[in-house]
């Protein structure tokens, strides 16, 4: 790794965690971790694989998936920088292999962490392990939210939800996403997905182009 590289990287774990870890665990992070960069749709975590790493976010975001046994995907949460995810922490923790497929949002950076430093860091460091059960509990209260809006919102309530959510995550009101990939997502038709997403441009809420979506009322 390059001089500038080394110190552009140090500054990106500084900038992200700084405030979260001490001085000694971030020259810990930044002497074991590795650095990996993913483009737009690229999976880096998926279903089977042998959890090894423990990612870290820099730069972009990432979506959380889970897959039925028909094949069928669900959106579980999404990861923006600063985060970690914590049911991948689990499979690592549990030396299992992996429930969940992890995607990046946008071209996303990543600091991943070797699973053997996890458990010597957890003794060694009160913020970090401040920072997995706050991780742990954030987790949480979003699968809660998840659960809650298939068990109790209607799907149009679903779709505005979806769409709010992916609004703040990109800090852009303009979605780039097709119609099936926001019904894999959302885990319902392409069919359902356009009829409501034009519904939603009648009453002036959104405005559909090519493979995109503005909202304009969020």
């Amino acid at each position: 790794m390059s001089e500038s590289l080394e110190q552009n990287t140090k500054e990106l774990i500084e900038k992200n965690y700084g405030f979260l870890f001490e001085p000694e665990l971030l020259e810990e992070i930044e002497k074991h971790g590795e650095i990996k960069s993913f483009s737009t749709g690229e999976i880096f975590i998926d279903l089977g694989q042998k959890i090894t790493h423990m990612p870290l976010l820099l730069t972009g975001s990432v979506k959380v998936m889970r897959e039925d046994p028909k094949g069928q995907e669900l959106l579980l949460y999404f990861l923006e920088r600063g985060d970690t995810c914590t049911m991948s922490l689990s499979c690592c923790m549990g030396n299992k292999v992996s429930d969940i497929r992890a995607i990046a949002e946008e071209n996303t950076e990543l600091v991943m962490i070797p699973v053997e430093k996890m458990d010597e860091w957890l003794r060694q460091y009160r913020s970090w392990r401040n920072y997995i059960f706050d991780s742990y509990q954030v987790r949480l209260n979003e699968l809660m939210e998840t659960l809650d809006s298939i068990a109790f919102m209607k799907m149009d309530e679903r779709l505005k939800k979806y769409l709010n959510d992916r609004v703040k995550l990109l800090g852009s009101t303009t979605i780039s996403a097709t119609h099936q990939q926001i019904a894999t997502d959302m885990n319902t038709s392409r069919v359902v997905v356009s009829r409501l997403l034009k519904q939603l441009e009648k009453k002036g809420e959104i405005k559909l182009g090519r493979n995109k979506i503005e909202v304009l009322d969020f």
